[in-house]
């Protein structure tokens, strides 16, 4: 120990002593450097001060040393054309939008007090994106109308900020009952909801006609692209869009939040082959303790058995029933259940999975629902077997239609032949 201490103090006394720049001090200059790098002050050049700039910090009293701080700028603010990326960057906006130039001439003024990157509030941020263009029916152009419904209608648009193709979902405003509960819980939703395998809500429109949702354009949805496909996709087509629906789907369930509808028809896909959820009017974040929820949602083909029994207690596996159905759909080409009332879709699950009983489903005998339908006692099956009957079934009918089209063609022939 004395032997290191002998050391270090000879050491001290061979090394000359300078001058150094507290740690704190260092910080504040860099920090300051940046601010007036900023607010568009450019480097003029190294060395010692001169009378026309001063520097932003004290000279170093050790005569020779040079300092960091001793850089020298000339201002250029008043020449400073902003880059849109910076005002993106800045309000988080998305690169590829054109700011309109009268925004930008006033941004340019505010500026002059103000540096670029100040925090923004959030009333000074609403204005802003007002001033571009945000939360304006005439920012978009209609170009035609994808599809109505009872509550809203969806066109296909276009943004004058980015040139880009959107969705205009049009919800019709009753004077009296306002904005439909659907569209209120899918705006708060969707607002918190960023994910790739997630549809995009882009603006907010409000007029005393109709809420305006601006969503981004997908070309189709997964029922189109089964249509388009001849009903007929390849295993690895399934794999992957069944890896991004349920990769979308976990992401709502860490958060709480049921989607309560899930269908082909619900599932967007673009020309890249990215699936995304979409349509979140029956969505709810699920609280904590449990409560109960409505009964009625889920379209019936992917609506699980409990819930058609008049179930209002459920958490996630009501999303999960239905992403069976729907690979199941999609590696055969039909429906699982079809059916056309709640009593039919319950037949049609029994039939497959077998009637439930107290050992499979304890309680399901006190359901007054389930013992007023009366069903036969069906043992469940394989959904291959189940798959090859369909398959049998398909090709006897087909044959039947090719024969029936043959003997009319033949009849037909014959008349032809005595005729002559």
């Amino acid at each position: 120990m004395n032997k290191m201490k002998n050391f270090k103090r000879r050491f001290s006394l061979s090394v000359p002593r300078t001058e150094t720049i507290e740690e704190n001090e260092f910080t504040e200059q860099i920090n300051q450097l940046n601010i007036r790098h900023t607010q568009g002050l450019t480097p003029d050049r190294l060395g010692p001060p001169s009378h026309d700039a001063s520097p932003v910090s004290p000279e170093p009293t050790t005569p020779g040393a040079q300092s960091p701080s001793h850089l020298h700028f000339h201002s250029s603010a008043q020449h400073r054309r902003f880059s849109i990326e910076d005002v993106s960057k800045c309000m988080s906006l998305p690169m590829d939008i054109r700011l309109p130039p009268e925004f930008l001439k006033k941004l340019q003024l505010e500026s002059e007090n103000s540096p670029l990157c100040k925090p923004h509030s959030r009333m000074s941020r609403r204005a802003s994106l007002s001033d571009i263009g945000f939360g304006k029916l005439e920012t978009y152009v209609k170009l035609g109308k994808l599809g109505e419904g009872t509550y809203a209608t969806v066109f296909k648009g276009r943004s004058k900020l980015t040139e880009n193709l959107v969705a205009l979902k049009e919800i019709r405003l009753e004077h009296e009952e306002g904005a439909p509960c659907t569209a209120i819980r899918e705006v708060s939703l969707l607002k918190n909801l960023k994910h790739a395998n997630i549809v995009t809500l882009h603006d907010i429109i409000h007029t005393d006609r109709c809420l305006t949702l601006v969503f981004e354009y997908l070309d189709s949805d997964l029922k189109q692209y089964l249509d388009n496909c001849g009903n007929l996709m390849s295993m690895h087509n399934v794999k992957i869009f069944m890896f991004q629906l349920l990769r979308g789907l976990s992401y709502c369930h860490k958060r709480k939040i049921l989607h309560r509808d899930l269908k082909p028809q619900n599932l967007l896909i673009n020309d890249k082959g990215e699936l995304k959820l979409a349509d979140f009017g029956l969505a709810r974040a699920k609280s904590v303790p449990t409560k109960t929820y409505s009964n009625e949602v889920v379209t019936l083909w992917y609506r699980p058995p409990d819930v058609l029994l008049g179930s209002t207690e459920y958490s996630t596996p009501i999303d999960m029933w239905g992403v069976g159905c729907i690979l199941y759909e999609m590696a055969t080409g039909r429906p699982l259940f079809p059916g056309a009332t709640v009593k039919e879709e319950l037949h049609l699950i029994f039939r497959l999975i077998g009637t439930p009983t107290e050992e499979t489903w304890p309680g399901i005998s006190s359901n007054t629902e389930f013992r007023s339908y009366l069903f036969p006692q069906y043992r469940p099956q394989a959904l291959l077997n189940h798959q090859l009957l369909i398959f049998f079934r398909t090709l006897t009918r087909a044959f039947s239609e090719i024969s029936l089209q043959l003997t009319n063609t033949l009849q037909n022939y014959d008349l032809v032949c005595l005729t002559e």
